[in-house]
């Protein structure tokens, strides 16, 4: 039996235009005036899903969900080339999240992030801390030089014989940038079979990871291609940028989130999200708790992540606005 509240359907949503030619998709769950709660999703580039509503408490939780830039139902997509994603940065996000908070007049909000979207709530509450009133973060990054370093080359010793694969599948001019290098430049090269074909190689590598914990196999929007080279294309472009942040940036400066209380769901087993980074922020950051979920990987939809994001997010759904 599911730990999750029910699907529900969105009361309202829109386009937001955020300037520079950029429209963000927004959809808004649950009670109006209830507690607002705003959902960021992984990837980055993977795009919402109104599943994810179903962490909170309709009833208590006014629930919002958009895409980030350049994914999902937010425009211009990344899945067509002429996309320009330099606009397309972890701070341009943060301003996006402000810019939507104005838009719906919520004076501050519960955020709950999973995988990409820990290291997205992490910035906008170190930016704008008396906009935050509780986090939830699951599968959490901070998108180190050293995480990025472990998902597109540390996992090798795990995955030897898909590691290979994803290397041989790189022509021979592209082979000595490595991996990360090498897949960005396919997913922006101007042949489109070319692109579509980096983009189901580059998934084929994720899910080695993702198969080994979830037998039920990976997510069924990995199955459009369009929607693969769009989430290619902009984890590439992130993960070759280091996300535009300084490195530690996110722990050093955990202190800016004293006050604000904070749950981080971490799988005992995720390989994606090694235990390390939750622990570490755990201990910079005085006000969170940790709770590490045993036989759990990287999906918030296990049942017993699942179970421990609902329950968090229940602490949170009556505390008051700043």
């Amino acid at each position: 039996m599911s730990t999750m509240f029910p699907e529900i359907a969105a009361y309202e949503q829109g386009l937001l235009d955020v300037g520079g030619g950029q429209k963000i998709h927004w959809e808004s769950y649950g009670n109006p005036d209830g507690q607002p709660a705003l959902f960021l999703h992984g990837g980055p580039g993977s795009g919402s899903s109104p599943s994810a509503a179903r962490y909170f408490d309709p009833a208590a939780y006014r629930i919002i969900l958009f895409d980030q830039r350049n994914c999902g139902r937010s425009l211009p997509s990344a899945a067509d080339v002429g996309t320009d994603l330099s606009t397309n940065t972890t701070w341009n996000l943060v301003a996006d999240i402000e810019k939507l908070r104005r838009h719906l007049s919520v004076t501050s909000w519960v955020l709950f992030g999973t995988s990409w979207g820990s290291t997205l709530a992490l910035t906008y509450a170190q930016t704008h801390p008396r906009r935050v009133n509780a986090m939830v973060l699951a599968g959490v990054t901070t998108t180190r030089r050293s995480e990025i370093d472990w998902l597109t080359r540390g996992m090798s010793a795990l995955f030897p014989v898909e590691w290979q694969r994803l290397n041989d599948c790189l022509p021979g001019e592209l082979k000595p940038l490595g991996v990360l290098e090498g897949y960005r430049q396919l997913l922006n090269g101007p042949d489109i079979e070319t692109r579509l074909k980096a983009a189901s190689d580059w998934h084929d590598w994720e899910a080695a990871s993702i198969l080994l914990a979830n037998a039920d196999g990976f997510p069924r929007r990995w199955h459009d291609a369009g929607y693969r080279l769009t989430r290619a294309r902009i984890i590439t472009h992130y993960f070759s940028h280091a996300a535009w942040l300084d490195e530690g940036l996110l722990l050093r400066d955990a202190h800016k989130l004293a006050g604000i209380p904070g749950v981080l769901v971490q799988g005992r087993l995720d390989l994606e999200a090694p235990l390390t980074t939750a622990w570490e922020l755990s201990r910079a950051w005085p006000d969170c708790e940790l709770v590490i979920v045993e036989n759990a990987a990287h999906s918030p939809d296990h049942d017993a992540m699942a179970r421990e994001i609902v329950s968090a997010t229940g602490r949170f759904r009556k505390l008051s606005q700043k």
